[in-house]
């Protein structure tokens, strides 16, 4: 294609995704490839799709990890998998005081969801009422709204979390289909989307997402978004590998920042009226262009630590908010 056909096809693209439509495989791979000035075309298509849909506000999440390593999965690229070599801070669940004491720091730091995630395949029976006790009590005592993290669901648990008032349930697939027997054997992608859908049918706010870097191909980096697309999620979460030692994957070349950007850019357009929530790996490999998430079309973000990886001063985000002239 021409300069001037890039130009235009990204302008047809636009009214096509306005008029409910979406990117074909092919216009994702085309996309995710663009150099020069187009990528900055492709921003600007992503920032007015965001800008239409979630004008200028960002949602900010954050969690705490209440239940950290001896996961007996397989997952590649993850510190608490029992199957890798890496240190990992261990403990077993932490009581629910230090569940509530952490949703009102992330409430004073502006989130508006706050999520308790643990490590394993599920939650066992007093694990899970710990959990819900945290739940209540973060109801009870605070504005911000309770969200959870805790493997695979099923309607028992589901019902649990219900009934405590949970508002909303993340899950990640990981990766795309194709590509995710390279990255984990121990529960199935099928698993994973089963219980996205059963968090939906019991009213949940749903976050799925994935890894992107993993060694996955730029197709299969589209394939994710076109799975996901197929789902009633209300946020895609875009996470960037951040290699550790000890892991399968600690060898693994971080994505570039424009590459990160790109990404971020191409599933704003899968995924027009729904949050893109940009989290780990961006302080690592965007560095001072972390401001770029928000032109490349992200939408909400998360503030605080991860897992098992330091986050950047909530304050430090509020303030490129501030500077961007963005709410929160």
């Amino acid at each position: 294609m021409t300069a001037h056909d890039v130009s235009r096809h990204l302008l047809e693209l636009r009214d096509r995704i306005f008029s409910g439509g979406t990117p074909t495989h092919a216009e994702g791979v085309a996309l995710l490839a663009l150099e020069g000035h187009h990528v900055l075309e492709l921003f600007a298509t992503a920032t007015c799709l965001r800008d239409y849909y979630k004008r200028n506000t960002v949602h900010l999440c954050a969690i705490v990890n209440a239940k950290s390593g001896n996961c007996p999965e397989d997952c590649a690229f993850c510190a608490q998998s029992l199957h890798n070599r890496a240190e990992v801070n261990t403990f077993g669940m932490i009581p629910a005081d230090d569940m509530v004491a952490a949703a009102g720091r992330a409430q004073a730091a502006g989130a508006r969801c706050f999520a308790i995630v643990t490590s394993g395949r599920d939650v066992g029976s007093q694990d899970m009422k710990t959990i819900c006790d945290a739940i209540r009590r973060i109801r009870k005592e605070l504005t911000i709204l309770p969200d959870a993290s805790l493997g695979l669901l099923d309607e028992e648990r589901a019902a649990r979390l219900k009934d405590a008032g949970l508002n909303g349930y993340h899950h990640n697939v990981e990766t795309a289909p194709s590509y995710y027997p390279n990255i984990c054997t121990t529960h199935s992608f099928d698993e994973n989307i089963e219980t996205l859908r059963l968090a939906k049918r019991f009213g949940f706010t749903v976050c799925s997402g994935g890894i992107v870097g993993l060694g996955e191909t730029i197709d299969q980096r589209v394939e994710l978004a076109e799975v996901l697309s197929q789902e009633e999620i209300d946020r895609v979460c875009l996470n960037f590998l951040i290699p550790v030692k000890g892991t399968r994957l600690e060898n693994e070349k971080p994505m570039t920042p424009m590459d990160i950007l790109k990404t971020i850019a191409v599933y704003r357009l899968f995924f027009p009226a729904r949050d893109v929530n940009v989290c780990a790996g961006r302080e690592r490999h965007l560095r001072d262009m972390q401001c770029m998430i928000f032109f490349a079309g992200a939408s909400a973000t998360m503030v605080g630590n991860y897992l098992t990886q330091k986050g950047r001063a909530a304050e430090d985000d509020l303030q490129l908010l501030r500077d961007l002239e963005m709410a929160w």
